[in-house]
C-alpha cells in the first residue's frame, strides 16, 4: 500500500544532507566514463567546495547559473552547489546552437554560464566566443556584453584555460577564502519555496519558455517518483538520459537523493555503454525513452550479457508499443518498470504506473496521480469537468505546479487558471479503475523521442529559406521516435524545395532534433471556413504520405508533391 502523502518542505541542500547523514559511506554516484566513484560524504564535500567557490566569484542569491553540458561529474555538484547558496540552475539543451543559446541567455537574463569544451562536431567554446567576442579582451568576472548585458561570468568546465573564462579548479581554489560563517549565512537564507531550477520547454507560440521550479516542486516530485519504483539505498540506477531534461535531473537525480539510490551515470546514451554499465555495476534500475530501450535490445551483443539484476526503472517520452514493453519486462528483466506522464510545468510528473501494475496498464495508460497531486479532465471549450471515460483536457493541481514562466505573466496566467489548475494542453480520460489515459493533444507540440519541439519556432526559421512562400510544420507519426518533424511548404513561383536543401539550410543553425525529416510541397493548404490552416488535416496527410515513418527502421523521406 502506498504511504500517506506528507509534504516535504526541504531545500535540495537539506535533502542531500539527510541522505549523507543516513548513508555516508554508500556509493552515491559512479561515472564509468570518467573513472569516478563518490560516496555520499564525498559528493557532499564536492558540493560544498564548489558552493563556496560560487560565493567567492560573487554569485548572489537568485542569480541564474546556466549549465551547457553533457552528464559530466560536476553537473550534479553544480546542481546542489547552486541550490545551497540560493542561486538558480538554468539547464541548457546540449543540442542548442548559437542562435538558440543566445535567445535563452537573453530571455532568462542569465548572469552566469558554465559549459564544457563541446559535443561531437560542435565546439561550445567557439560558440561562446562567437556570441560574446568582448570576452577576448576583458578580465574574467568583469564581462560587459553588448548583446547579453546581464551576463557577468563564464566558466569552462574543463582543465584547459581560455581567455575570459574561469576553470572549475580556479573556482574551487577561490572558495577556500570563504569563511564558515559566510557559507552558513548563505545557506540559512534559502527557502524551500525559492526557485532552484529553470527549465526551458517548447510551446506553440515560438521560442521555449523558462519554467521556474522550486525546491518543494522537484524535491517532492523526485521522492514520489522513486517511491512508485520501491527505491531504497540498496538500488543502483543506470542513468543514460540527459540531465538538462527533467527526466534526468528530477526523475533521476532527485529520486536517487531522496531514497539513497546509487547513480550510475553515462555522459551520453550508448547502447553498448548501457549494457556494460548494467553488467559491471549490477544495476537494479534503468531509465530511457522507447528508442533507447529498443537500441539496447537490438544491440548485436545483447544476448551475451546478463541483465538479471534489473527489476525497475522508468520509460517516458513517448508511447511504448506492446511488443517493446513485453521485451523490456521479460528479456531485460524489468517486470517492475513504470510509465510516467507529465510536463516540465508539473515538475514534471503528475501520474505514474506502479511497479506491480499489469502489462495492460503500462501500455494503455500512464498510471494514477502521484500522492499530493489532483488530476481532473475538463471540457476545453466550457471548462466543465468531464464524466468518467469522456475525453477532455488533462489538468493538475498540487505541490508540483510551477511558480510560473520567467518574465511571462500572461503566458503563466494562460497555463494556470484562477483555481490553480495547470492546463497541460493534452487530451485524456480516466478509466473506470482510476487510471489516466492520454488520447491526444490540443496544442501543436511535436514530441520526438522525449524532446518537445515547437512547430512555430521551426516555421519562423524556415520562412527565411530561399524559394519558400509559406511553411507549416507538423508531427509525422513515427514508430521509432513517437513523432518526427515534417514540413509542408508552399513555394515561390514553383521553386523546387527538396529534403536535402531543407536539411542543409538547417544544419548548424538549429538543433538536430528540430530539423525536418519529412518534406512535402503543396499547391495549397487545407483551410477552415475562416481561412485558417487546418493543421489537423495536415497531420492526417502526413500519416498517409509518409507511412515509412512507422517502419522499424524509418529513414528520411524524399520530397513529395501533392495537390489538395
Amino acid at each position: 500500500m502506498e504511504e500517506q502523502f506528507v509534504l516535504r518542505e526541504k531545500t535540495l541542500g537539506q535533502l542531500l544532507d539527510a541522505c549523507t547523514e543516513k548513508y555516508p559511506d554508500d556509493e552515491a554516484v559512479v561515472f564509468p566514463n570518467f573513472g569516478i566513484r563518490w560516496t555520499w560524504r564525498e559528493l557532499s564535500f564536492q558540493v560544498d567546495s564548489l558552493a563556496r567557490g560560487l560565493i567567492a566569484m560573487g554569485i548572489g542569491k537568485g542569480e541564474k547559473v546556466a549549465i551547457w553540458a553533457t552528464n559530466v561529474p560536476h553537473w550534479i555538484t553544480l546542481m546542489f552547489a547552486t541550490a545551497r547558496i540560493g542561486a538558480v540552475l538554468l539547464t541548457v539543451n546540449t543540442l542548442y546552437r548559437a542562435k538558440e543559446l543566445h535567445l535563452l541567455l537573453k530571455q532568462s537574463e542569465c548572469e552566469n554560464l558554465f559549459f564544457i569544451q563541446g559535443l561531437r562536431d560542435h565546439c561550445f567554446v567557439d560558440t561562446v566566443y562567437e556570441l560574446i567576442p568582448e570576452m577576448r579582451r576583458q578580465r574574467r568576472g568583469h564581462l560587459h556584453s553588448a548583446s547579453l548585458p546581464h551576463l557577468k561570468r563564464l566558466v569552462c568546465m574543463e582543465k584547459q584555460a581560455h581567455r575570459g573564462m574561469y576553470t572549475l579548479e580556479e573556482i574551487v581554489e577561490l572558495g577556500k577564502t570563504v569563511s564558515d560563517e559566510l557559507y552558513a549565512s548563505r545557506k540559512a537564507q534559502v527557502s524551500p519555496y525559492d526557485v532552484v531550477n529553470m527549465q526551458y520547454t517548447s510551446g506553440t507560440t515560438g521560442f521555449p519558455k523558462g519554467v521556474m521550479l522550486t525546491h518543494v516542486n522537484i524535491g517532492n516530485n523526485g521522492y514520489w517518483i522513486g517511491a512508485r519504483q520501491h527505491f531504497s539505498h540498496k538500488d543502483r540506477l543506470c542513468l543514460p538520459v540527459p540531465f538538462f531534461h527533467c527526466f534526468g535531473c528530477v526523475l533521476g537525480i532527485m529520486a536517487c537523493v531522496c531514497h539513497g539510490v546509487t547513480m550510475v551515470v553515462l555522459e551520453t546514451f550508448s547502447s553498448v555503454q548501457v549494457i556494460m554499465a548494467v553488467k559491471q555495476e549490477r544495476c537494479t534500475g534503468l531509465y530511457g525513452v522507447p528508442t533507447m530501450y529498443q537500441a539496447i535490445l537490438d544491440n548485436r551483443n545483447f544476448s551475451s550479457f546478463d541483465f538479471s539484476t534489473l527489476r525497475t526503472g522508468v520509460m517516458g517520452g513517448s508511447v511504448c508499443q506492446e511488443s517493446l514493453m513485453r521485451q523490456v519486462m521479460d528479456v531485460l528483466h524489468m517486470p517492475e518498470i513504470t510509465i510516467c506522464y507529465g510536463l516540465t510545468e508539473a515538475s514534471p510528473v503528475m501520474s505514474q504506473t506502479a511497479a506491480d501494475d499489469p502489462l495492460e496498464c503500462k501500455i494503455n495508460t500512464v498510471g494514477k496521480p502521484l500522492p499530493g497531486i489532483e488530476i481532473r479532465i475538463v471540457n476545453p471549450d466550457t471548462g466543465e469537468e468531464c464524466a468518467e471515460g469522456e475525453n477532455g483536457e488533462i489538468c493538475c493541481r498540487g505541490y508540483n505546479t510551477m511558480l510560473g514562466y520567467y518574465n511571462m505573466p500572461q503566458e503563466t496566467s494562460r497555463a494556470i487558471d484562477a483555481q490553480g489548475w495547470l492546463h497541460s494542453g493534452d487530451l485524456g480520460c480516466f478509466t473506470r479503475d482510476g487510471y489516466l489515459r492520454v488520447t491526444g493533444r490540443i496544442k501543436d507540440m511535436i514530441i520526438r523521442g522525449g524532446e518537445n519541439i515547437s512547430p512555430k519556432e521551426i516555421e519562423q526559421f524556415l520562412l527565411n529559406m530561399p524559394g519558400v512562400s509559406d511553411v507549416q510544420v507538423i508531427a509525422v507519426p513515427s514508430r521509432r521516435y513517437g513523432e518526427e518533424v515534417g514540413a509542408f511548404f508552399l513555394s515561390c513561383n514553383g521553386a523546387a524545395i527538396t529534403l536535402s536543401q531543407v536539411r542543409s539550410f538547417c544544419r548548424g543553425h538549429i538543433a538536430r532534433y528540430k530539423i525536418p525529416q519529412y518534406v512535402a510541397v503543396l499547391d495549397a493548404y487545407p483551410l477552415t471556413a475562416s481561412g485558417k490552416v487546418r493543421k489537423n488535416r495536415l497531420r492526417e496527410m502526413a500519416a498517409e504520405m509518409f507511412p515509412e515513418a512507422m517502419e522499424v527502421r524509418a529513414r528520411a523521406a524524399n520530397v513529395r508533391r501533392r495537390k489538395n
